[in-house]
């Protein structure tokens, strides 16, 4: 299995753009989850259940912006050790990324699930597709630490220099997602419940491979289930670096969305 890149030897531009294209291509599959089920429910379903879907899906489009922001920090930190030879370093930045994304899974999870209905108001939801709506927010933030889980795994490869491996995994929870929304709502007429039931499915099965994956991946350094820890100095590492980030993409996505429910 490839290694990875190496930025420290040799030219820098093809490396990294052959680094970055599968980075973006990774982020926007992700994205896609939401445009799949729309096509999706538009094709078997109601127009409630459309908006619905819409709706819910940009607002898990913002969840997983922050969490890919705040996991570029793990790939940045990782890298850096790496590339500065204290590769020693690499199982105790994981380890910290483990314990600070547990946490950012368990308080996303704890306050979707807590106030998708406020939320489903903000964001200006028809009457007729509300509920709906409230449902296929609780669905998707139950699977949130899968989002979570995935964008960490993603980022330690990253950080190893590579980036294809990710794009493999969501490729196929991409396509995965597709024949779950066909067979949950095509077939067994499921409608919202079943776009939404797809896509945590399909973010297990990234999860999954993903670990079968990184399990047998030889680590230029050593880690053990001791390196999880509250490892307060490197998680505030990985957050500060990943933080302007997350940020940047957060107020991209909130504008556009701003823009779009007060013109709708």
């Amino acid at each position: 299995m490839s290694q990875g890149q190496n930025f420290t030897k040799g030219k820098i531009l093809m490396p990294l753009v052959k680094f970055a294209l599968p980075v973006l291509a990774a982020i926007f599959l992700q994205t896609m989850y939401g445009a799949v089920d729309m096509l999706v429910v538009g094709q078997f379903a109601q127009a409630a259940d459309v908006s619905a879907v819409s709706t819910g899906s940009w607002l898990m489009q913002l969840v997983t912006a922050f969490v890919v922001g705040i996991a570029m920090g793990t790939t940045i930190l990782l890298g850096r050790k790496i590339g500065e030879g204290r590769a020693e370093e690499g199982g105790r930045i994981i380890g910290a990324s483990i314990m600070l994304f547990i946490i950012i899974g368990v308080v996303i999870t704890v306050i979707m699930e807590a106030f998708a209905v406020p939320i489903a108001r903000i964001m200006q939801t028809p009457p007729e597709a509300f509920d709906a709506t409230v449902s296929y927010v609780r669905i998707c933030s139950a699977g949130a630490v899968f989002i979570v889980a995935y964008n960490v795994i993603g980022s330690i490869f990253r950080g190893l220099g590579d980036s294809r491996m990710p794009l493999l995994t969501v490729a196929i929870a991409c396509v995965f997602n597709i024949v779950g929304d066909l067979l949950l709502v095509g077939v067994f007429g499921l409608a919202t419940a079943g776009a939404a039931i797809a896509t945590v499915l399909a973010q297990v099965l990234s999860v999954v491979i993903s670990l079968q994956i990184i399990r047998k991946r030889k680590f230029p350094f050593v880690f053990h289930r001791k390196d999880i820890a509250f490892d307060r100095k490197r998680m505030g590492e990985v957050f500060r670096l990943g933080f302007p980030i997350a940020f940047q993409e957060l107020y991209a996505l909130s504008d556009f969305l701003i823009t779009r429910f007060s013109h709708g």
